[in-house]
């Protein structure tokens, strides 16, 4: 269904209040910028940037929506004979291999991080993100092999497969902000994935295999 006009124009002047807020963030930090000085540098009201953005976080991780299912995602769309942990890997590797921005394989990603790392409240939203990236997983994962709600082997493997996704995160995060070569640190990131595959356990990686 193509965009309409009005969606257009609302898309676009979310972005352009979120670009605007990251930037004063970045620059000051985001404890010393108040909402009333983004909307006055996007030349907006304070209730627009609360409409489109309900809480001063989301300003600057605008870009979570498409995280949150990012592992469900992957799963219920893993390959014949695939399984959930192998359909992961797979996807975590060809986003390495291809230095993708969206894994925060980029230059600017250390700022980014230096952002959030002096912000308690952004540390927070992070770990709520990922607790919600784990659920999300766990619900896919009950979906995509009938288990019951007494069936605790899809919140154990959510576990262990969000683990992998989160180790990875963490060690792209911690090597850019020491202002590393993407490529650098995607090279080294495909050998963490060689390693963390080894210490999976068969159980794990043979879990909701699909069916050919």
């Amino acid at each position: 269904m193509a965009e309409g006009l009005r969606e257009r124009k609302k898309r676009q002047t979310r972005q352009y209040i979120s670009d605007v807020a990251t930037g004063l963030f970045v620059d000051r930090g985001f404890d010393a910028v108040t909402v009333a000085e983004i909307a006055e540098a996007a030349d907006v009201s304070v209730n627009t940037v609360y409409n489109y953005f309900p809480a001063k976080e989301d300003l600057f991780l605008d870009r979570s929506a498409g995280v949150v299912d990012r592992l469900a995602r992957w799963v219920r769309g893993r390959s014949k004979g695939e399984s959930a942990a192998a359909a992961v890997l797979r996807e975590l590797r060809e986003e390495v291999e291809a230095v993708s921005p969206r894994i925060g394989l980029m230059s600017g990603y250390a700022a980014f991080m230096r952002v959030i790392e002096n912000a308690p409240a952004l540390r927070s939203r992070l770990w709520a993100i990922g607790q919600e990236v784990e659920t999300n997983l766990e619900v896919a994962l009950r979906e995509e092999t009938g288990a019951d709600d007494h069936d605790p082997m899809p919140g154990l493997i959510a576990g262990q497969i969000g683990w992998v996704h989160s180790a990875v995160m963490a060690v792209i995060g911690r090597e850019m902000v020491k202002g590393r070569k993407p490529d650098e640190v995607s090279r080294e990131v495909l050998a963490l994935l060689d390693a963390i595959e080894e210490l999976l356990s068969d159980k794990v990686l043979n879990y909701a295999v699909r069916d050919h």
